[in-house]
């Protein structure tokens, strides 16, 4: 991988192929692995750029506690590093709170945003809490209770299944409780996916077990111009359960 410093931490990201560049960011608590089977379908069409976010995969963990907006400055500093004035973003899940913080932070540095299995809505007051138990039982046991729960959860395709609970049991416990902290405190982000004037595409399966369906049909029902592309049978890793239609949807986003 590649490696870049900023705020003495080394960040870390892989790029791949050539064309408008576009910004692969991965959910809670995975790293930019999850996106290898939609790579080659793509890297003729775009510049991809995969990083693990502080804490993930290959990426150094914060000693303290940090926001959604630190992790959108993480981008900037990459897009910086990179010499890129703007990008297309596209993120999952928690990479998708990710992209609405560098939406609001750096609107013209955008071409344009993806949703993957995300939404805009904050957490209600008993999800947040909720949030905050997950990790001090995580700072207190370990995170052995959170993979298998969201191992359930995140896919109902046994390979797919398989790969995220490897890939979750070799995540930093420290990037655990940073995460789900900084989901905690998360805006709320719909009034500004309105007011914005980007390309707004929105990839969901419709059995979805983390985040429903209705929070992307919501946001096309608020945001009249997104294109709400939807994954029949799909559940939370469209990445990799339909590599092909995800592809497709990114594709023609761009078109």
């Amino acid at each position: 991988m590649i490696k870049f410093s900023r705020d003495n931490l080394s960040l870390a990201f892989e790029r791949f192929g050539h064309g408008a560049p576009l910004v692969l960011i991965h959910g809670f608590p995975l790293d930019h692995t999850i996106w290898d089977e939609i790579v080659p379908l793509l890297k003729d069409d775009f510049d991809l750029i995969l990083p693990d976010l502080r804490g993930f995969g290959q990426s150094d963990a914060a000693d303290a506690d940090y926001a959604m907006r630190d992790l959108a400055d993480d981008l900037a500093a990459l897009l910086d590093h990179l010499g890129l004035e703007s990008a297309f973003l596209a993120g999952h899940s928690m990479g998708g709170y990710v992209a609405l913080a560098f939406a609001s932070a750096y609107p013209r540095r955008v071409r344009g945003l993806a949703l993957v299995a995300s939404q805009a809505a904050a957490d209600a007051p008993e999800r947040r809490q909720g949030r905050y138990a997950q990790a001090w039982n995580i700072a207190e046991n370990g995170i052995g209770d959170t993979v298998a729960a969201m191992t359930e959860n995140l896919t109902p395709d046994p390979r797919v299944r398989k790969f995220v609970h490897d890939l979750m049991r070799r995540q930093k416990t420290s990037a655990y409780i940073g995460s789900l902290k900084a989901m905690a405190e998360r805006a709320d982000t719909m009034q500004a996916l309105e007011e914005s004037a980007f390309p707004l595409l929105l990839v969901h399966g419709d059995a979805d077990g983390l985040i429903p369906v209705e929070r992307a049909r919501e946001i096309q029902a608020r945001v009249p111009r997104a294109r709400l592309v939807e994954l029949p049978g799909c559940g939370h890793m469209p990445m990799m359960e339909s590599p092909r239609p995800a592809a497709d949807a990114f594709l023609g986003w761009i078109k």
